[in-house]
């Protein structure tokens, strides 16, 4: 299972680095081809993209390994539910910022940055402070249940579908107002809430791949 695990993973990342990262730069960019391609190599090459990226690949791999693991190892309910609620939260995070910034510049348009979200630091601050609402969310609510994981994937799950539902219209209107700056932050809504959708996936996945080998092992003892 292990092995399937590093499969599931290799093909997510380059889903995300090679599929989502041009899908956001397309949604958000020019259309043709010479302003397309400048604005991927930007893309790639500025660090604040990788962050985000980063977030959502150790995710994956961390929800993935917790349920191989837990299939082969005896861990210990705390230190699990808290390595659990940590990774579900900073995902969940991530789709919260997603929204209320697609919401923002849908309402807003380009003026919804205004002073305040012009600065990195205070971007990253404002999701510091979501992942930690969050992390302590899922800890209270979970500290005590089983299939922890299986929980928080149906959740994130969840959260993706309607991160979508909101990220799309808000794209929609802001492409027909003509805005600057807000399409790249609508297509990021996009693609994030498409990337956790796909995480989502893969654990859910071996979750059932397991479930299956369960039900066989005992016609095959003799």
């Amino acid at each position: 299972m292990r092995k399937w695990g590093i499969v599931i993973s290799a093909f997510y990342v380059l889903f995300v680095v090679g599929l989502l990262v041009p899908l956001a730069v397309l949604l958000a960019g020019p259309s043709e081809w010479g302003g397309f391609s400048y604005a991927l190599r930007g893309a790639y090459g500025d660090s604040f993209t990788w962050f985000p990226i980063a977030i959502v690949l150790g995710g994956q791999a961390l929800l993935l390994f917790l349920s191989v693991d837990t299939s082969q190892k005896r861990l210990k309910p705390r230190a699990h539910v808290f390595l659990s609620c940590a990774v579900g939260g900073i995902l969940t995070a991530l789709l919260t910022f997603a929204v209320v910034f697609s919401l923002g510049v849908g309402i807003r348009g380009d003026k919804f940055w205004g002073s305040f979200f012009n600065e990195r630091s205070h971007i990253l601050g404002f999701w510091a402070l979501l992942w930690l609402l969050w992390g302590i969310v899922f800890y209270l609510y979970l500290r005590n249940a089983s299939a922890v994981v299986t929980r928080i994937i149906s959740w994130l799950l969840k959260g993706s579908i309607l991160e979508l539902l909101v990220a799309v219209p808000c794209h929609v209107v802001v492409r027909r107002r003509h805005d600057c700056s807000a399409p790249a932050v609508t297509s990021f809504g996009i693609v994030t809430g498409i990337a956790i959708m796909l995480l989502s996936f893969g654990p859910s996945v071996l979750f059932l791949y397991k479930k299956r080998l369960e039900a066989y092992a005992p016609r095959s003892t003799p």
